[in-house]
This record gives C-alpha cells, sequence and structure tokens, in this order.
C-alpha cells in the first residue's frame, strides 16, 4: 500500500480513509501520483512523513481500529517521541479558571515526571495542558484537525511554534488541508491513540473531549476525569464519565501510579515571613488580594510582592484575579 498517495487523496477528495478505496477515481490517482516529488515537496516544506507500515510507527496508535494511513509531523524531536509513555490531556475550550489551573498543572507534573503530554492544541483545556509541560521542560505532542503547516486556532501559533522546538505537532493531514468540522472528532482517535491514558479535565454534555474518552475506552484505554462542581455545566460531561466509571482524578499521583512512576516529594522553597503568611492563607481557601491585604494585615505592596515570588515558584496560581494554592 502507498500509504502517502491514501493520505493525499483523501486530502484531495476531503474524505477520510483508512484502507485503499476501490474505486477508479483512486486507481487513477495512483497511477498519477509521484511519491518521490510529493515526498520532496514534503522535505522543502519542514514536514516529514511517517507511514503506519513503518516499523516504528507507534504500535498503540497502529492498534486502534481505524489508525491513519501515517502522520505528518512538524518539530524538532525524533519520531521516536510518539513511542515514548504518553497521556492525552483534553477538555473544554472555554474552561474555568479552575480547570485551566488543573490542565496546567497536570500537564506540568506529568511531563515533569517523564511522560509525553498529548493533546489538541486548541484553545482551553488543550492550550493549558501544553503549556504546563513546556514549562516543566518536559515533552508534548500537539495532534492538528487541519494540514499539519497551520498554526490552528491562529491565536496559538506562538505556543505551537514552542511547542515545535523541543516537541511535535502532527497530524494526518498534509499541508493546504483547511480545518473543518468534521476533522476535529477524526484528530480524537489519533489523540486517544498515542496515548496510554487520557484524562477528562472539564468538559460539556456532546463535549468533543468525550468522543475522545469514548475512543480511549473503545480501544481498552484508562480514562481518567476531573471531578466537578455538580452545578458547574462545564462539568457535566466529566461527571457523567465519572458515574459510566472513569477513574476520579485528584491528583496527578493517579496517573502516575498508573504508568508505575513514582516521584518523591519535591522539597518546598525558603519562604519570607510574609510569603508564607500569604500562602498560608490561600492554601485556605482562594483568594484576591484586596482579601489577603485585610486578612494578612500586611500592605497591598508586600502582598503582591509576596504573590509575584510565590507564583514564580509554582505555589500558587492566578486566574481572573483570583489565587489559588498549587
Amino acid at each position: 500500500m502507498n500509504e502517502l498517495a491514501l493520505a493525499a487523496f483523501a486530502a484531495e477528495t476531503g474524505t477520510h480513509l483508512v484502507g485503499e478505496p476501490r474505486d477508479r477515481r483512486f486507481a487513477v490517482f495512483v497511477r498519477k501520483f509521484d511519491t518521490a516529488a510529493y515526498a520532496e515537496t514534503l522535505r522543502r516544506a519542514g514536514v516529514r512523513w511517517y507511514p503506519r507500515t513503518a516499523r516504528e510507527f507507534p504500535s498503540l496508535l497502529r492498534s486502534i481500529h481505524d489508525p491513519p494511513p501515517g502522520l505528518f509531523m512538524r518539530g524538532a524531536a525524533d519520531a521516536e517521541l510518539l513511542r515514548r509513555p504518553a497521556v492525552g490531556v483534553v477538555g473544554a475550550r472555554s474552561c474555568s479558571p479552575y480547570g485551566a489551573q488543573v490542565a496546567r498543572m497536570l500537564g506540568r507534573e506529568l511531563a515533569a515526571a517523564g511522560l509525553v503530554v498529548v493533546s489538541g492544541l486548541a484553545r482551553g483545556i488543550d492550550g493549558e495542558a501544553h503549556r504546563g509541560a513546556l514549562e516543566a521542560g518536559g515533552a508534548t505532542v500537539g495532534v492538528l484537525g487541519c494540514g499539519v503547516d497551520r498554526d490552528y486556532p491562529a491565536a496559538h501559533r506562538e505556543l505551537a511554534r514552542r511547542i515545535r522546538e523541543s516537541g511535535l505537532v502532527v497530524s494526518e493531514y498534509p499541508p493546504g488541508v483547511e480545518p473543518a468540522p468534521w476533522r476535529f472528532p477524526a484528530r480524537n482517535r489519533i489523540i486517544a491513540g498515542l496515548s496510554g491514558a487520557t484524562v477528562v479535565v472539564e468538559a460539556r454534555e456532546r463535549s468533543g473531549a468525550l468522543i475522545t474518552a469514548d475512543l480511549a475506552l473503545e480501544e481498552g484505554r484508562e480514562v481518567f476525569a476531573v471531578p466537578g462542581e455538580i452545578t458547574s455545566a462545564l462539568s457535566a460531561g466529566t461527571n457523567d464519565l465519572l458515574r459510566l466509571g472513569a477513574t476520579p482524578l485528584t491528583t496527578s499521583k493517579d496517573v502516575l501510579d498508573l504508568f508505575g512512576i513514582e516521584v518523591g516529594l519535591a522539597a518546598e522553597p525558603d519562604l519570607t515571613e510574609e510569603e508564607a503568611k500569604v500562602l498560608g492563607r490561600v492554601r485556605d481557601a482562594p483568594a484576591g488580594v484586596d482579601e489577603l491585604v485585610r486578612v494578612t494585615g500586611l500592605g497591598a505592596g508586600v502582598v503582591a510582592t509576596a504573590l509575584t515570588e510565590l507564583e514564580l515558584t509554582g505555589l500558587v496560581v492566578q486566574g481572573e484575579g483570583v489565587y489559588r494554592a498549587h
């Protein structure tokens, strides 16, 4: 099978193909297709092609019931990255500050422990998971639902660039393929397929993240769901997953245990008296600057300085003006 011709034909015809179609149109396309010239065009564009028949192709992805013909890749990392133990982290695009915090924390802690963080480069949970992995100096893979040459969404152009500096951006679609609604559910099977486990952080009912979870379950992979507020629509999907038997996730250790990874507790950095006071209050409950000034008795400038230092050390995160302990 000429997987590159199959991928190019699927892109040209706007179809989802796993095997060679038995029709005249494809036969004519293959006869005219110049594999060497197409491969050279990819090379000049800085794109690599990884066919599924390659011995090194990720076995987890090849084993799903409809694996892609192959993957187009951009980035500094070797294709071996796709064979390393990986976790998919997915969720709502319009996530809450809490969801963003959890996704970033998971991305950071899972990557720091040596796992590859796989997500879809979308807004919200996906982007935060990628950012967390990059903050840890770890590995992350972005899976696109459009041509591999597209930085999609455009707002994540800089994030995609940072991912490519040390990791990979991949797609089953060659350069030039525009985003289309049906391509994103198809993309989700690749996220699930590359991952030994999938974590859903936040998801509304009928969210695309739930498609990823369903695909992971169909392949016998572990699915984790972060419990959420019962009054929040953003938690409806994850709470449904929990009712259906997904594993509750309350800490990154839940995932690390699945992979047999043990990580020692990091020593807490030395804190000033003011920083310790502010951190203690934030650990009791999330709070804004004004409340911290009131309950600690410290000046506004002192509190602001303490919060900055605590953010830099990763002990506190901020979302919409509210600070939470990490």
